[in-house]
């Protein structure tokens, strides 16, 4: 096993750089994945990592021991993988991985689908990943504007959702609505129905929009159906992660039903 101990050594700096910029994720292919969840998620739906990168200090740790019998590491001291900044407190393990190679062309017109439009927040994009993938939506588009679904914070925040969605970024959402060959759906409130008296039938693709701001009015205009959330208490609005996990399951109730 190797370890390092320098800043300046080029394998830490091009951590460094994959931790800090989507840019660099983009040109290289690679992202970064922290803790033992996420890398053992990664291994079951898509194999072996390409690296495993463990803190010295957490080559004792049972759980992160057992990875390295599959690959052997990269070991940092323990102040470099802080200085990553990937998270507030780092689990003592990463892996490198590739970017998976989904685009545009690959869209189902005839899957549930969930929309992202401007979502900013990384914790709220993992948070949608990870919903949709548990009501077992298999396709997810980000629009322009969305926090980068595999920066490290938003895949430790969809905690493994990733590795079973297919997911397509800077996505031309008003393109798959006029295209979309089942129901489009988007929370709002003006001229919605309640979710529960709501009518669809057959494959559904969801809408959410940013923080604050919603869905934009345009792709509003171009959805099928309107739907509110009923809200009989003192609170006027949801989180998008919550919204969605509503309107996500109230779809699967209905499937299983």
């Amino acid at each position: 096993m190797k370890l390092i101990q320098s800043r300046d050594n080029a394998f830490y700096k091009q951590l460094k750089k994959l931790a800090e910029s989507g840019r660099e994720r983009r040109k290289s292919g690679l992202t970064l994945l922290d803790g033992v969840h996420l890398v053992s998620a990664w291994e079951v739906a898509r194999g072996p990592v390409q690296t495993l990168v463990v803190a010295e200090s957490a080559l004792e740790n049972r759980e992160i021991a057992a990875l390295t019998v599959k690959t052997s590491p990269v070991v940092l001291a323990d102040v470099l993988l802080r200085e990553l900044g990937l998270v507030d407190t780092p689990s003592g393990v990463l892996a490198v991985v590739p970017l998976p190679g989904v685009d545009a062309t690959t869209v189902d017109l005839d899957q549930d689908t969930i929309l992202l439009d401007g979502v900013q927040d990384p914790g709220n994009v993992g948070t949608l990943l990870r919903t949709a993938a548990a009501a077992g939506v298999k396709q997810a588009l980000l629009g322009p504007g969305c926090a980068s679904a595999w920066s490290p914070k938003v895949l430790r925040a969809g905690q493994g959702a990733h590795f079973v969605l297919d997911i397509v970024e800077e996505a031309d959402l008003a393109g798959f609505v006029g295209s979309y060959r089942g129901t489009t759906a988007v929370t709002c409130l003006d001229g919605a129905t309640s979710l529960y008296d709501a009518d669809w039938q057959g494959p559904l693709a969801w809408i959410f929009g940013a923080e604050g701001q919603g869905v934009r009015p345009e792709l509003i205009a171009a959805t099928g159906l309107r739907i509110r959330i009923p809200m009989p208490g003192a609170v006027e609005s949801l989180n998008v992660g919550a919204a969605a996990a509503i309107c996500l399951f109230e779809a699967l109730r209905r499937r299983l039903a």
